[in-house]
Parts: structure tokens; C-alpha cells; sequence
């Protein structure tokens, strides 16, 4: 079996036909130069691998099949890898990689198209830096428990709730159900994993730009059939900490109360004010335990009239705190 890095070189050499040295190669794989040898070496097991002129060939396979496109899909795969290249910011080789593959394809009918689809994988290799690298660890970790189903624990970064100029490191074990982009206001698009929290019913999508590391543990789950799509909030707190959201309707005896709830993702409050000066709250808020957290810390200041579920779940949450100190 070929390593990812043979598979690599394999891939970029039958990408350049007229053949690349061995300087190019290593700066593409991410490798020091004496690397490619051993690498050459492994890929002559599987490849017709030949030096010329101080360039390193590929002769092309017999059973080899061309990629089937339209000028049509060509031209769509082209414009949809330049939109990907300017409106995001994560730089992964396996993107690179999968373009590559694709212009290949298309090189015989449509030359042009296939050029500028390289020439975009050439970009994105340029531009693989090493927080990119680390970064592109982090997504193949989380890709790995994904395919495997199985649940990992993250070091990820979040905002200082104490001090929101500073960050803080937090530990969280998860079970990845969905990894891509998710779309902010400040016009980044990170790409974020989504996934239950373990021992937990609660929803959270992290930006892996933020995750330090990953630890695939060896306890698995399944993605639920029924899993509802997740929205995106009105006016997220933290982009980079995104959760499923409950719309509340909380009684507010206090204004000040609601100071509480401005370190969570929610929406915009509406209030009603009452007779007696009490605030009718109504907003849609990141259904955690932050949450609930939140309301605790408000104390007899905040009440939830809705929705009924939660409000028990909330009773329940104090009835287990309380029982502790019986």
C-alpha cells in the first residue's frame, strides 16, 4: 500500500507530464529535498518512474481512465475553485490534490480550463503555510474519527469570559457529525466540525483554526437519522463557537440580569415591559449548558416561562444540584 506522501508525488507527477526536480517536488510535499528520493524509489514499485535531464517522469498508465466532463462542468469546477480560493482562508494539500485530479481529466478537451484549475492548485500549495499545516492535521484527525465514528477529545481556544480581549484553552469531548464551512458576518469563512458533546444531548460547531489538538478515543456513536439541519444564529456572539439554538421566553426581574447571557450566541432580545416594571424577554439563545448556566447565575432575577421543556429540564438540572448537599 502506498504512504500519503508516495500517493502525493505520484498525483503531481502525472499532474506535469514534462516532469518537475527534485527541488519542486519536495517543496510541493512539504518535504526536505533528500526526502524524494526514498520516495521515488518507493513510488517505482507501482509507477513507471524515470529521471531525464535532471527531471523526474512518470510514464502514464494503459489502463488508465480519463475524467468524463463537460465543457460545461469544466468550466463550473473552474470558477467554483477560484470562489473556494478567495472566499476562504484554510489551505489544505488535499484540496490541491483533488484539482489536480480533476484538470487531468479535462486536459485533452479543454487545455485551458485545465490550466487554470493547476494553476489554482500550484496557488494553494504556495500558500500552505505552517499554522496552515497544523491546521490541515487537525481536519484529517477529525476526518478520521468521522469515517470511523468514533468520538475524540479537542484542546480548543475560546474567549475569556472574565477577560474577552484574552483567550482561554477548553477541553471537549465530541462526536463529529458534519466538518465544512460555516458563513459570519465579518465575512470568514471558517471551516468548523459540528458534533454532539459527549454524555450530553447539546449541538457545538468549533473552528478548527481554533483546535490545539485531537485525541481519537475509542468509544463510537452513530448520527442520528433524524438530525434536524442546525441554524445559523441572527447575531452569533462567537463565530468561531456556534450551537443548535431554543427560542426562550424568559421573565425578567431585573435589566441588569441580562448581562448574563451576553458571553452566549443568541439573537436579538425583544422585551415587553409589565406593570410592575419586570421585562417579558423573548430571544433565540444557544441551547447549552452555558445556558443554563447563565440562568442560575441570575438567580430569582430571571424566570423561564417557555418553552415548557426546557423549563423542566432546567427544575430537573436544580433538583440534581440540590440533591447533592441532601
Amino acid at each position: 500500500m502506498k504512504g500519503e506522501r508516495v500517493a502525493q508525488l505520484e498525483l503531481i507527477l502525472r499532474s506535469h507530464p514534462e516532469g518537475l526536480r527534485k527541488s519542486d517536488i519536495a517543496r510541493r510535499i512539504g518535504v526536505h529535498r533528500s526526502t524524494v528520493g526514498r520516495y521515488i524509489e518507493e513510488l517505482k514499485q507501482y509507477s513507471n518512474i524515470y529521471e531525464e535531464n535532471n527531471l523526474v517522469k512518470i510514464v502514464p498508465g494503459k489502463d488508465e481512465e480519463p475524467l468524463a466532463l463537460s465543457v460545461y462542468e469544466s468550466l463550473a469546477l473552474n470558477m467554483g475553485a477560484e470562489l473556494l480560493l478567495k472566499n476562504s482562508e484554510f489551505r489544505t494539500p488535499h484540496l490541491a490534490s483533488g484539482l489536480r485530479k480533476i484538470a487531468m481529466g479535462m486536459k485533452s478537451y479543454a487545455p485551458k480550463v485545465s490550466g487554470n484549475i493547476t494553476a489554482i492548485a500550484d496557488r494553494i500549495e504556495k500558500e500552505v503555510s505552517r499554522t496552515s499545516a497544523r491546521n490541515n492535521e487537525m481536519l484529517e484527525a477529525l476526518i478520521d474519527a468521522w469515517v470511523s465514528g468514533r468520538i475524540v477529545r479537542i484542546v480548543h481556544t475560546r474567549a475569556d469570559r472574565d477577560n474577552p480581549e484574552s483567550t482561554v484553552d477548553e477541553e471537549t469531548e465530541l462526536a463529529p457529525y458534519f466538518i465544512g464551512f460555516v458563513d459570519t458576518d465579518s465575512g470568514r469563512n471558517p471551516v468548523t466540525v459540528t458534533g454532539r458533546l459527549r454524555h450530553t444531548a447539546e449541538i457545538v460547531t468549533i473552528d478548527i483554526t481554533r483546535i490545539r489538538s485531537v485525541m481519537i478515543l475509542n468509544e463510537t456513536y452513530t448520527i442520528p437519522d433524524n438530525l434536524k439541519a442546525f441554524r445559523r444564529m441572527e447575531n452569533p456572539a462567537s463565530p468561531e463557537f456556534v450551537v443548535d439554538t431554543i427560542p426562550l421566553v424568559l421573565l425578567v426581574k431585573q435589566k441588569s440580569a441580562l448581562n448574563s447571557f451576553d458571553t452566549l450566541s443568541h439573537g436579538k432580545i425583544e422585551t415587553e415591559k409589565m406593570p410592575d416594571g419586570s421585562l417579558i424577554c423573548r430571544f433565540v439563545a444557544e441551547n447549552s449548558i452555558e445556558l443554563i448556566l447563565r440562568i442560575i447565575q441570575s438567580g430569582d432575577s430571571v424566570e423561564i416561562l417557555k418553552p415548557e421543556k426546557f423549563r423542566a429540564k432546567f427544575k430537573d438540572y436544580l433538583e440534581k444540584i440540590l440533591n447533592l448537599y441532601k
